[in-house]
Formats: C-alpha cells, structure tokens, sequence
C-alpha cells in the first residue's frame, strides 16, 4: 500500500461497497427474468436496462453522501472527479447479455483506484446470493447467502488439470487472436465460457485457473485486481502487466502465468 494511504480509510470504503453493492444487486433482481424493462442499445450496440441505470444511480448516490470529495467513474454515467485522490469505478449490470437472457451469472462490480492502482475490490452475483472482496493488505474473502465469509484462495493446479474460462470466443476474433484461444483451449483440460466477472471470481475462489478478457473497459477490471492478486494470484495485461488500464486481462492462480503469457505473446491487441 502507498505509505500516505490509511488503512481505515481503505475499511471504510470496503464496508461501503459491500452495503451499497448489495443494495445495488438486490435492486436488479427486481427486473430479472422478469418483463417489466426494455432493453436498449448503447452507441457501441451494447445493451443496456433500467435494471442498469437504476442500479448505478443508487450507488452513486451512496457514495455521494458518505465519500462527497471521491470521484466516481461508472459505465452508464461517466466520470464525477473528485479531490480525494480516491475514484470509485462502477459497473452496476456486468454481463448485462446474461442478465437479458435470464442467466444469474451476472454482477455487479465496484472498485476504488488511487494512484491508478486499485485498492478495494468487489463482485457481487444477486442471482447467486454470492460473491467475493477484498482490499490491499486485507486479503480476498468469498461469501454466500449469510453464511461467514471464508478467505479467496486459487488453486494450485496446472492448466493442462484446470478450468479456462473466458466471456465470448468472437471477442479473441475481435481483436485478432482467435488463434490464441484456440491454443489455450487445446492446453487447458476443460474450457467454458463462464465469464464476465463469475470468471473472475471462479478464479480467485480456486474453482478455474485461468480467465482471459481480450478486451474489457476499465469499470469491468477494477474490481477484480485487488481481489485476484490477495487471492493469491495474479491480474495483468496479455504481456504480463499488472494493471486495470490495458483493456484486456488475464487472471490466473499463478502456477499458468508463464505458459500463458508465452501462448498470448504473438497476437499483441489491435484496434
């Protein structure tokens, strides 16, 4: 952690996601597998719901009375700066194709950055009642229902005995690197596409070994640094960089890194 950072500032802000993430993910549940929304499409023909929106206001709005000088940046509101130096970085529906198709294997996200780092992070699945946090130095805890929690820990195993999980296959066609999904596929034992932020969280849970996100915004990555690398394991670019500004990822349990970077090195990302 950066030495001027507080530790409770960090605990107070942890405690906030959880409240508000939940609240938040509670809301959206109101929606799902339901009839009572629209879907629309955003300028990059991405869908978007009331579900969305209603969910991010209500998570702004609770950050905003509790941390007024933070700044905010979510995926359906933009940018609020701050002063602080800390910015919450919001994705109230991820994988809203899932929540519209009436699958539960969608969440909501919440990150605080500081110094372009990520310091706290939390994923929450309603339809699952479950998820997983963590904040730097705190380590990552998975809970379920109201059970306690339990600590994050990933796996050990190699990926020819574990689990590649990843979004959608087109977005490796995307970005030109269709070839490397096929490769990790070929190297890994089982293959599903388990994604969005449920990969992530398989991953930190020791349940798969490896996740990859060709492209991903920074509201989709923010979260899930903090909460794979006190997991155990690692969060970086395809080069191997520790970080949530590159627009693609790749979570492992550590043990896979080198040999997946090593698969990834010759499709570097294009436009």
């Amino acid at each position: 952690m950066h030495p001027t950072l507080s530790p409770q500032d960090l605990a107070f802000r942890l405690a906030l996601a959880l409240s508000a993430g939940k609240q938040a993910g509670h809301l959206t549940l109101k929606y799902f597998q339901q009839d009572n929304y629209a879907v629309e499409r955003k300028a990059d023909q991405s869908p978007v719901t009331i579900a969305d929106r209603s969910a991010e206001e209500l998570l702004r709005s609770r950050i905003a009375a509790t941390f007024p000088m933070d700044g905010i940046i979510g995926e359906e509101f933009g940018r609020s700066d701050g002063t602080s130096g800390y910015t919450w970085i919001l994705d109230p529906i991820d994988g809203t194709k899932t929540f519209i198709s009436g699958v539960p294997l969608f969440g909501t996200l919440i990150g605080v950055e500081h110094g372009g780092k990520s310091l706290v992070g939390f994923i929450y699945m309603p339809g699952l009642d479950q998820g997983v946090y963590a904040s730097v130095g705190g380590g990552a805890w998975y809970f379920r229902g109201d059970e306690p929690p339990q600590p994050a820990r990933v796996s050990q195993r190699p990926l020819n005995r574990g689990l590649f999980v990843t979004s959608q296959v087109d977005s490796f066609a995307n970005r030109g690197a269709l070839d490397v999904f096929h490769r990790l596929e070929k190297a890994a034992s089982v293959t599903r596409t388990w994604g969005d932020c449920y990969g992530y969280l398989l991953v930190a849970t020791g349940r798969a070994e490896l996740m990859v996100d060709p492209i991903l915004n920074l509201w989709d990555a923010a979260a899930v640094q903090p909460i794979i690398e006190e997991a155990g394991g690692t969060f970086t670019d395809w080069k191997g960089n520790p970080t949530i500004h590159a627009g693609e990822a790749v979570a492992t349990n550590g043990v896979v890194l080198a040999e997946v970077l090593g698969m990834m090195q010759s499709s570097p990302l294009t436009p």
